[in-house]
């Protein structure tokens, strides 16, 4: 297949604007921005399709005082065992934890688990950060 070269038009503003966001995020030059745009469009396509096999991560802070709290985000945990890879329990300080969720499986399966998990009530914040297992991509 190889490489294939593609021109396209932009605004000199949004250029502009397009230059200087990858001189902060230290791309090497337009191309390797580009085809992380597209790579991140790519990723956001196979989530959107529900059924495609993704990963990503669930985190979420809360406060281990919380009565039951610990217990239920680990019965939750318990039951979707076969989609969780991994866990990592951070303690931030003495009264509150991180919690870092590996999850493979359907989209639409892993949002359930992160929905579960960061509307319980007692977690002080969560998000679902979603990727792809790169099979894919180029």
């Amino acid at each position: 297949m190889g490489i294939k070269r593609f021109g396209i038009s932009l605004d000199s503003s949004l250029l502009r604007n397009f230059d200087s966001l990858i001189a902060r995020k230290g791309y090497a030059n337009r191309s390797e921005a580009i085809r992380d745009l597209i790579r991140d469009s790519l990723v956001m396509e196979e989530w959107e399709s529900s059924t495609v096999e993704t990963v990503g991560t669930i985190t979420i802070v809360y406060s281990h005082e919380t009565r039951e709290l610990t217990d239920t985000l680990t019965d939750i945990q318990h039951r979707y065992h076969s989609s969780i890879i991994s866990a990592m329990h951070i303690h931030l300080d003495e009264h509150n934890c991180l919690e870092v969720i590996v999850v493979k499986g359907r989209a639409k399966d892993i949002k359930t688990i992160a929905d579960r998990l960061i509307g319980t009530k007692g977690v002080k914040h969560g998000k679902l950060t979603v990727t792809t297992t790169g099979k894919h991509l180029k």
